[in-house]
């Protein structure tokens, strides 16, 4: 059962992202605040959820959230920061866009940098502890693989309408044939060390 909030009497925001692991698009992240009374029996962390679940709840969590936000750092920004800063201010972006300002942060993950002084906690696997890190957890996951679905359309060969950029099978034989697209994330390892990647 997941839990409505952590502090009784603050407004509190969950925060999580989708897309660390990918070799290719950006990291999207997402901020929602529930209202108290929030229920929704298929609520869970988006990994433990369908595909047709995660776009089901969607528009129900849009529609009942007290605020919602998405925020997301390109390809290119990863490479120049790194995957966990980018994941950070994809979270930061997706909090400042935000109509409502909220008192407390319900971070997914052991690790955050702090945003202007809101206080936060991070809670390990959170997004199947609470309700809001659920929620932001399928907002960040179903805007990311719309991203990844519309890339596809350019970049057909990837499979990125299947495995929505991260390293499967068919995604790295493609980069290995076909070399990288301006969506791949160079500092990270396309390829395994022994095969060499025409770039």
């Amino acid at each position: 059962m997941l839990k409505a909030f952590l502090h009784k009497h603050k407004v509190e925001a969950g925060c999580d992202e989708a897309g660390r692991g990918c070799l290719a698009g950006p990291v999207f992240a997402a901020a929602v605040i529930l209202p108290r009374r929030f229920k929704n029996e298929l609520l869970n962390d988006s990994k433990q959820l369908k595909e047709t679940d995660r776009y089901a709840l969607r528009p129900i969590i849009e529609a009942e959230a007290l605020a919602f936000a998405v925020g997301s750092v390109s390809n290119s920004e990863i490479d120049e920061i790194n995957i966990l800063n980018a994941s950070f201010l994809a979270m930061h972006r997706a909090i400042a866009a935000l109509h409502q300002k909220p008192e407390h942060l319900l971070i997914d993950g052991n690790r955050f940098n702090a945003y202007q002084g809101i206080s936060h906690t991070c809670i390990i696997k959170g997004d199947a502890q609470y309700m809001s890190i659920a929620a932001a957890s399928i907002l960040a996951k179903t805007y990311r693989d719309d991203f990844m679905k519309a890339a596809h359309a350019q970049y057909p060969q990837y499979g990125w309408d299947t495995n929505a950029g991260y390293p499967t099978i068919k995604h790295r034989n493609a980069i290995r044939q076909f070399g990288t697209t301006p969506l791949h994330r160079l500092s990270f390892q396309l390829l395994p060390a022994q095969l060499s990647l025409a770039l």
